[in-house]
């Protein structure tokens, strides 16, 4: 690879670092500690502090768009925007916007970002990694202290390579720090040699991390948050089932589920010794699981990105999420508006999906009803914590009321009451009519239903954020992300056991997780009793399972890539080989898992009006049809308390709703100018990206990904296959 787009960074010793001591906080060590001597690694605390500074390079950031540095983290990014979660058409979804490389929408740039710029570029973060590992080979330290440095470094470096495979296939492997010269050039390497190059270094990380982290984790809590020996086999196990996966394994070849499967089950015992596990507790209404996310030392997070709750300052590092998902009259950002396909999708009580749902074909339907007028009835104990709807307490440690907000809660018994109503009645059935105004004060500022996962909740005694009533609202938060949580290695697990034909193994992990949210052996931990003898059956259940265990924390359009799920992977790309030519699972995924494709469906969005008998309202928080003088409305219930059993609260809910409202289509994805519906359309070589004209223009020696124009040669097909060998 050419890299003169990359600026050397010239050194300078940062005397101090070698002078002071060890910091108790492992966050505030974040700092910029690029421009060093190489005398910096022959003293432990310097050579720290340059792994500190990789890692605020290279850590996930709920607080950042999906991008070249960022992978999604939950947000409605260009990439959740792109799955079952978020309506609205991104980059990657756009019936009338295709990708291209030089005109029109412009394809993603993760493959390169910024030249002259070491902080700004994909390749700058592996060049300063290559330097740091480099320097501390060469340096004095201790064969332990250097061990201790180089694993979390061997980690991060794959951690990056890892988040270019995944999208380009083929990249090239870049080792060593390299000048400036338009000579220094990488070639592309194959997408199975980039897996072989990322596990190995996975598995220096987890040896080089083993004495270190394998006696229940880092010794000292100021360095919680480094990745351990679990970590580095935790990442190694996505990456082999990625590599397993139809994207990669077009043949469906068993030895790569089966490599991935012996991988994952010898890291269980690694992450364990290093503190990592389900983390328990209250099962009743997945309290246990609510709360892990807003736990700082928390045995789930296997790797995690840690932040503050400082108002201001060098070490202020704040997580934005609890803002953004809170409702505007709480004082929060204004929500995030959850989608009505995956309100819809989402498991029954008993753990089948709803019935009426063409999505899991091959998984039993529920023998509970499912009338979508009431979508909180009889669901999955994770509804509850994944979405917010009209008549739910979502308290906080804060008040945000004031004399001109109107606000009728404190934070302590605040009551989401977000339903509406127009101000013309020829707007209450339109789809697109936005003259909607909502209760409590939420007026034009209002979501139909809420994405509530991962919130901080006071009712479930968290509190970790610094709650400002100026304005600030819930943006002080200290909440980590975890980017890979046990659950998730339990679902690789159980993806790679089942890929691999042990499908009583898979079935083992899928009963773990839904035990933690209540579900019992009394019926099969709510799980069809086939799944260990249909194993089409059984991936299916894997990836329902991922999909609603994972929602709305980043994973689910990676998912949709690597299984073909917008077209089956039965659509070809032009100029590809016959090897692209999906001949596992049927040649078509989307038929042998019983999915229903993506491409050719719409995401609506839902809300609750108030019913035509109550008239119209206004446009002020005073002029709520249900509460106006002489209104024959019911009073509202008390709002559902998840501390308490749910079913007499939500069965007064329904009978609420029943009297006072009605749900509400709302126009998600797009239209065209003649207001008719557009359906979602992703293209068969979105699935491995081309590189952009910024990224060519800059690698001109780099061949274009087939299915591509190559910029560098007048548009002609690319040429790189990242599936050759």
């Amino acid at each position: 690879m050419k890299r003169n787009a990359i600026k050397y960074m010239g050194y300078a010793l940062l005397a101090a670092i070698a002078t002071t001591s060890c910091s108790d906080d492992f966050l505030k060590e974040k700092k910029n500690y690029d421009n060093v001597s190489v005398d910096i690694y022959d003293n432990f605390v310097g050579a720290n502090a340059r792994i500190s500074d990789i890692y605020a390079w290279a850590l996930p950031d709920v607080n950042a768009e999906a991008n070249w540095k960022y992978n999604s983290t939950g947000a409605a990014d260009s990439q959740a925007k792109s799955t079952e979660e978020y309506s609205g058409f991104s980059l990657f979804v756009d019936p009338q916007n295709p990708l291209s490389v030089s005109g029109g929408t412009r394809v993603p740039d993760y493959f390169h970002n910024q030249s002259n710029n070491i902080q700004a570029s994909v390749w700058g973060r592996i060049r300063n990694i290559n330097d740091v590992i480099r320097g501390i080979e060469n340096g004095s330290l201790s064969e332990a202290e250097k061990n201790q440095l180089l694993g979390q470094a061997h980690f991060l470096r794959a951690w990056c390579y890892y988040n270019l495979v995944k999208w380009y296939g083929g990249v090239p492997i870049v080792t060593v720090p390299q000048d400036p010269e338009v000579t220094a050039v990488t070639p592309r390497s194959s997408a199975k040699a980039c897996v072989e190059f990322i596990c190995d270094e996975l598995d220096k990380s987890a040896e080089m991390l083993r004495a270190a982290t394998t006696s229940g984790g880092w010794a000292s809590s100021s360095d919680y948050g480094r990745v351990t020996s679990g970590t580095a086999l935790a990442l190694k196990g996505r990456v082999l089932v990625l590599w397993a996966s139809p994207m990669f394994n077009r043949t469906n070849e068993t030895a790569r589920w089966e490599k991935a499967y012996q991988a994952i089950q010898a890291s269980i015992p690694v992450l364990e010794s290093c503190g990592h596990g389900l983390y328990q507790g209250k099962a009743e209404n997945a309290t246990a699981w609510a709360t892990m996310f807003a736990v700082i030392q928390n045995k789930e997070a296997v790797f995690t990105t840690l932040y503050n709750d400082q108002k201001d300052g060098d070490g202020q590092k704040n997580n934005g999420w609890e803002h953004s998902i809170r409702p505007a009259n709480a004082m929060g950002g204004g929500g995030k508006e959850a989608s009505a396909m995956l309100v819809d999708l989402f498991p029954m009580a008993d753990g089948k999906r709803p019935p009426l749902s063409e999505t899991y074909s091959k998984l039993e339907t529920s023998d509970l009803s499912y009338d979508s007028e009431f979508p909180f009835m009889n669901r999955d104990p994770r509804f509850y914590r994944t979405f917010a709807f009209p008549g739910v307490r979502w308290t906080f440690n804060g008040n945000p009321q004031n004399a001109l907000n109107n606000n009728p809660y404190e934070g302590s018994s605040y009551e989401l009451w977000n339903y509406v109503w127009y101000t013309s009645a020829n707007d209450q059935g339109n789809v697109e009519s936005g003259n909607s105004y909502g209760a409590d004060n939420l007026l034009s500022n209002k979501k139909g239903i809420y994405v509530r996962k991962r919130s901080d909740d006071a009712d479930l005694g968290t509190s970790l954020y610094s709650f400002n009533a100026e304005g600030n609202g819930f943006k002080f938060s200290s909440a980590p992300y975890m980017e890979i949580r046990y659950a998730e290695v339990l679902l690789n697990y159980a993806e790679a056991a089942c890929g691999a034909g042990h499908m009583s193994v898979a079935v083992e992990q899928l009963q773990k997780i839904r035990e933690r949210v209540g579900y019992t052996a009394d019926n099969n931990y709510g799980l069809q009793a086939d799944l260990v003898s249909d194993q089409a059956a059984c991936m299916a259940a894997v990836l329902y399972e991922r999909q609603i265990e994972l929602a709305y924390e980043g994973k689910r359009f990676d998912d949709l890539r690597r299984w073909m799920l917008y077209d089956g992977g039965a659509v070809s790309v032009p100029g590809a080989p016959e090897s692209w030519k999906l001949t596992g699972w049927g040649g078509n995924t989307c038929t042998y898992l019983g999915f229903k494709p993506l491409n050719g469906q719409r995401r609506e969005n839902m809300e609750f009006r108030i019913q035509d008998q109550y008239g119209i309202g206004g446009t002020t928080f005073d002029s709520d049809p249900l509460k106006k003088e002489g209104s024959t409305a019911p009073a509202r219930p008390a709002a559902v308390d998840y501390r308490q059993e749910l079913t007499a609260q939500l069965e007064a809910l329904k009978n609420f709703y029943s009297q006072t409202l009605v749900r509400k289509l709302k126009k998600g994805d797009a239209r065209d100018s003649d207001k008719i519906d557009l359906y979602i359309q992703f293209q068969p070589h979105y699935y491995f990206l081309g590189l952009s004209q910024a990224a060519q223009s800059n690698s001109k020696a780099l061949p274009q990904t087939i299915g591509w124009d190559d910029y560098n040669n007048n548009g002609a097909a690319g040429t790189f296959d990242p599936l050759a060998e």
